[in-house]
């Protein structure tokens, strides 16, 4: 939804009447993921997608049937592997849409969904959806609709609930999944206390945070403005942090480390990469990035320069357990000792401890898991039916 801000901010400017479709649930081999929006407006105009082409054409007429009912409701499209190349879904996936009729003012889930898309903090915005329904895959035509309740809940980065559910125990698991959702920044319906509630994250722009105005921050900006992550560089040297270094940098900033912190906010959403080279400066920037929880802190250096500064970090009071979140050496091992190679191995250890991922070639993960279900297989006991 956030890439479609500006098209939403400038359809409704011009006075346009617009509904959404957005997929809730996947299965089998869906071509969107959860979250991914469709806009529809009355004049004929659409924009995002549901399926990459698939059936968009069936969810905007959808959105036309919804308007004039004034109702919101799920609409499941599956197909068989049959059928699939005809309607356009890959080998019999399937997806749940839910189909809303107007983004009006709030109340509504899709004009909350759309101030969060335009919010700078970090939200979920909560829809209660209906049970899923037998049979509703018999073929690539809508079945199962029912209408959702109005969304009532919104779960802010900072743990904040807006809302309800039946009790605190609910509310405590709502909060700690949705958080997790927006930490990886992937929408998903969750099953909660017999309910299905889709949780449509909003995270803020990830951030990039470079104390140390080395020459491997250079391509490192680069890479993280072609990945949507705002990028702010840090020195303490004026002659280092220049714009002229730095053409594509969001902010540059002159100072140490804590007045940097507390200039731009350092919070736990924050990526920070120490190259500094400079043990007065690196080691308190690691202290500030750790000790305000930041999600991944990683700094330059070699395995032996590693101990001798975990052992200086430990003794000037940084917990075990702080320490154990430090990556150092810096990167995932992709091999390259160029700048602009030990940038892209920056990156990549970024994206991965992002999303959750390895660093394990796909390949190899790939062997790795049908080795673990093959072995599970020969390990389970024959049945003697």
């Amino acid at each position: 939804m956030k890439e479609l801000v500006e098209t939403l901010t400038a359809w409704r400017a011009g006075g346009a009447e617009i509904g959404r479709g957005v997929v809730v649930r996947t299965f089998g081999s869906a071509p969107r993921p959860e979250g991914a929006v469709l806009l529809a407006t009355t004049d004929g105009r659409i924009a995002g997608s549901v399926s990459g082409g698939c059936v968009e054409g069936a969810v905007v007429e959808e959105i036309r049937r919804a308007r004039e009912t004034g109702r919101s409701r799920v609409v499941r499209y599956g197909i068989s592997d049959e059928q699939a190349w005809d309607v356009g879904l890959a080998c019999g996936g399937i997806i749940d849409v839910l189909i809303e009729p107007v983004i009006a003012e709030p109340v509504e889930s899709a004009a909350r969904a759309s101030a969060a898309a335009g919010a700078t903090r970090g939200r979920a915005v909560v829809t209660t959806l209906p049970a899923d329904s037998p049979g509703a895959t018999a073929g690539p035509h809508p079945r199962g609709e029912r209408e959702p309740a109005a969304p009532q809940l919104v779960v802010w980065e900072d743990g904040r609930l807006e809302g309800s559910l039946a009790d605190p125990e609910s509310n405590a698991d709502l909060v700690r999944v949705a958080l997790e959702s927006l930490a990886r920044g992937t929408s998903r319906t969750v099953e909660l206390s017999g309910r299905s509630l889709f949780i449509e994250v909003f995270p803020p722009q990830p951030r990039l945070v470079v104390i140390g105005a080395a020459q491997i921050a250079i391509p490192l900006v680069s890479i993280a403005r072609a990945l949507g992550f705002e990028t702010i560089v840090a020195d303490v040297r004026p002659a280092f942090a220049t714009s002229e270094r730095f053409p594509d940098v969001d902010r540059l900033i002159v100072g140490w480390p804590d007045e940097v912190a507390d200039a731009i906010d350092m919070s736990p959403s924050d990526a920070v990469v120490v190259l500094s080279h400079d043990t007065k400066v690196d080691e308190p920037a690691i202290i500030t990035a750790l000790s305000r929880g930041c999600r991944y802190v990683g700094a330059i250096g070699s395995r032996k320069r590693q101990v001798t500064r975990r052992e200086r970090l430990a003794a000037a009071g940084v917990p075990l357990e702080d320490l154990d979140r430090l990556r150092s050496p810096v990167g995932l091992d992709l091999g390259g000792r160029a700048p602009a190679e030990t940038a892209l191995a920056i990156m990549a250890e970024i994206v991965a401890a992002r999303y959750g991922g390895t660093g394990v070639l796909l390949r190899d993960k790939a062997r790795i898991e049908a080795g673990q279900v093959a072995a599970t297989a020969a390990a389970a006991p024959l049945s003697r039916g």
